[in-house]
């Protein structure tokens, strides 16, 4: 087991939003951005520190208690964003990172301390699932960080954590956000207004 104080957070939150067609994070939801959701769902959890990936973005990660990381290229893949958020880790003295999309707007504390349970030292590698495939919120021990750091590409850690341990839940809590149909799915999923509805 890793206690959170040992982890660093690794908020990936620099996508190029290319299927959304728009900058996907800044979309409201409820009340508030997209990428605050889970922000705040993780808010209580007493991480040795937050970082948060992101690129050119308009929101405010840093009153929110993150340390922000430029990622100067998104195209280049969510690998990239990854190894600017475990090189920020490693620096703070991390232990392991819990790596986690800005996108994935349901995902609960109550889930990532199950992934802490599950952690077996250094060599942890840890992903949710929804039964069917490993998805993030991931946790990854400090052995795997040089690893983590040679990804290239848009896969980012997908091959990693099928080495790993995975630990179900819900997959209404592991819904993450690629395009519009997505949000709208999302937002009829707790009854609200949706851009179809309108149009009707």
């Amino acid at each position: 087991m890793l206690e959170p104080q040992q982890v660093a957070l690794v908020l990936l939150a620099a996508g190029s939003s290319h299927r959304f067609n728009g900058d996907k994070l800044i979309e409201p939801f409820l009340d508030k951005p997209l990428a605050f959701h889970v922000v705040t769902a993780l808010e209580r959890i007493p991480f040795l520190t937050r970082i948060a990936v992101v690129s050119d973005t308009a929101l405010d990660f840093v009153s929110l208690g993150y340390t922000v990381v430029e990622n100067p290229d998104p195209s280049l893949g969510q690998a990239r964003s990854l190894c600017h958020g475990v090189t920020a880790a490693r620096e703070a003295g991390a232990e392991a990172v819990l790596v986690a999309l800005a996108d994935m707007p349901r995902v609960t504390a109550a889930h990532i301390y199950r992934l802490f349970d599950a952690a077996d030292g250094a060599g942890t590698i840890v992903a949710s699932s929804d039964g069917v495939r490993p998805l993030p919120p991931a946790l990854f021990g400090r052995d795997m960080f040089d690893e983590l750091l040679a990804l290239e590409g848009d896969e980012g850690a997908r091959q990693l954590i099928k080495r790993g341990h995975h630990v179900v839940t819900n997959p209404n809590e592991l819904i993450d956000i690629d395009t519009r149909a997505d949000l709208e799915a999302l937002r009829e999923l707790y009854g609200l207004p949706t851009d179809r509805a309108a149009s009707a």
